[in-house]
């Protein structure tokens, strides 16, 4: 097994928080949906997709599946 930093336990649990905390916004703006006029649902639905983006993002990073590291 590969030895693990101390560090790498905090990173973890802060992308942890962060994807917990987009979920919750994710949430928030879907119950928005219900209470607005056409417009306002129009930049609703625009930030949910944007939030799902970067969840999406975070949950590649955790994964592995994508390196959150520049190319150089």
């Amino acid at each position: 097994p590969w030895p693990v930093s101390p560090t790498a336990g905090v990173i973890f649990l802060k992308h942890q928080e962060m994807t917990m905390t987009i979920e919750l916004h994710i949430e928030e703006l879907r119950a928005e949906l219900n209470h607005c006029d056409p417009a306002e649902r129009r930049q609703i639905e625009a930030e949910i997709a944007l939030a799902q983006a970067e969840l999406s993002v975070i949950l590649a990073e955790q994964d592995g599946a994508i390196d959150a590291e520049p190319p150089f």
